[in-house]
């Protein structure tokens, strides 16, 4: 490994690592997703200083070639991170239709209680009036 891919790799997961946490800092990223982004940090930085430990781990798993490890990890993780996007997607869309049907309920309240003392009130005003149905 020449010096340039070894500091190329060590300045890489260095900047990784500070991203990650000016982020977290300026609050882009929320704690619970901020975990897999260090720990990716750090394993880089560890691979990046110690290579030793990349050819090591593809040994031991069987792969023959160490970048080939590299990319199987790679789409491991970027698999987990599709599933759990998908899995908030779907609490967050969960959480907009139940919102949204709130909303609606509440809405028809209003109107129900416009109308009813609209009746009292202003008996001589026609239904609708004075109000907006703009939403």
């Amino acid at each position: 490994m020449s010096t340039a891919s070894y500091v190329f790799g060590i300045v890489a997961a260095l900047l990784t690592l500070f991203t990650v946490i000016e982020l977290l800092r300026r609050r882009r990223l929320r704690e619970r997703h901020i975990v897999w982004w260090l720990i990716f940090g750090v394993l880089v930085l560890i691979i990046a200083v110690f290579p030793s430990v990349l050819v090591w781990l593809a040994s031991a798993v069987g792969i023959a070639i160490p970048i080939n490890f590299v990319f199987f990890v790679s789409i491991i993780a970027l698999f987990l991170v599709s599933l759990q996007q998908s899995a908030e997607a779907t609490r967050l869309e969960n959480k907009t239709r139940v919102l949204a049907e709130d909303v609606a309920l509440l809405e028809l309240r209003v109107r129900d209680l416009e109308d009813s003392a609209g009746g009292r009130d202003r008996g001589s005003e026609t239904p609708g009036e004075g109000r907006s149905d703009s939403l």
